[in-house]
């Protein structure tokens, strides 16, 4: 299935549903057209009951290189703060609130909001030459869009620091040592090796992927102790499902299991 929009394009192929952003001629900057067709198909995902898995790109010229800063806004009556809150922030939560996993397909540049929007969907898969760029301090900014929360729990706090006030690349080879990135590819291919890996995920238990991507995200501040009443809770759900019969019962038939999501 295929449909654009203006300036987002929804597939889905085999469980997995890819979003492109469709705004080369600005390098897939936001404004405001792009961050309402991105939210309205992010919504379309989630309600979409084919799709297991969403993989979020912007092409091979870029992912994003954040905010449009030639894009107007109205002081005093609009602010910088109302529209991160009110236009980037549901895109954001959205993705990390999901029952589904979020794999952001990075070719090219990643850089401001552009950069928080990769950092967090749940896996991140580069290109070689691909790179996430801390572009706020340069244009006397600081990061926004949740990119502190990311860089400081990957770098710790010094580096984190210093990548943010320096305004630096961070190359896709250091990016995945740094726990950021999950693969590196090749261009060549790169999106149909994209495919490939989320159609395998999408091909998982849904319940198993679901629920270890909310103890994921919630371990993240969580205490040990509620992090172990919390497995305890959801291992409950999932061991009692269809899906983990059938998981046992294609194990000892040797076979491949067909996962429902129940």
């Amino acid at each position: 299935m295929n449909e654009d929009c203006t300036r987002v394009r929804y597939q889905v192929d085999a469980g997995v549903a890819t979003i492109t952003l469709q705004r080369p001629e600005a390098m897939n900057a936001f404004n405001a057209a792009l961050r309402n067709e991105l939210l309205a198909q992010i919504r379309r995902a989630e309600e979409d009951g084919d799709v297991r898995v969403v993989v979020l790109t912007g092409g091979a010229k870029a992912f994003s290189v954040g905010a449009d800063l030639k894009e107007p806004y109205n002081p005093p009556h609009e602010t910088v703060e109302g529209l991160i809150i009110e236009e980037y922030k549901p895109i954001l939560d959205a993705i990390a609130g999901s029952s589904k996993p979020y794999v952001a397909a990075v070719q090219g540049p990643a850089a401001g909001i552009g950069m928080s929007l990769a950092m967090n969907c749940d896996l991140m898969l580069m290109a070689e030459e691909a790179y996430l760029y801390a572009a706020f301090a340069p244009i006397g900014l600081v990061p926004d869009g949740g990119a502190t929360w990311h860089l400081v729990r990957a770098m710790g706090y010094k580096r984190a620091y210093q990548t943010i006030i320096e305004g630096s690349k961070i190359p896709a080879a250091e990016c995945l040592a740094l726990g950021l990135a999950n693969q590196v590819i090749k261009s060549e291919g790169f999106l149909a090796t994209v495919l490939a890996y989320a159609k395998g995920l999408a091909e998982r238990a849904p319940l198993a992927l679901r629920y270890s991507k909310q103890l994921a995200r919630s371990a993240m501040c969580a205490t040990l102790e509620t992090c172990i009443l919390d497995e305890a809770a959801l291992q409950n759900i999932t061991i009692t499902s269809r899906d983990s019969r059938e998981a046992v019962q294609a194990f000892f038939q040797k076979r491949p299991p067909v996962f429902e999501g129940r």
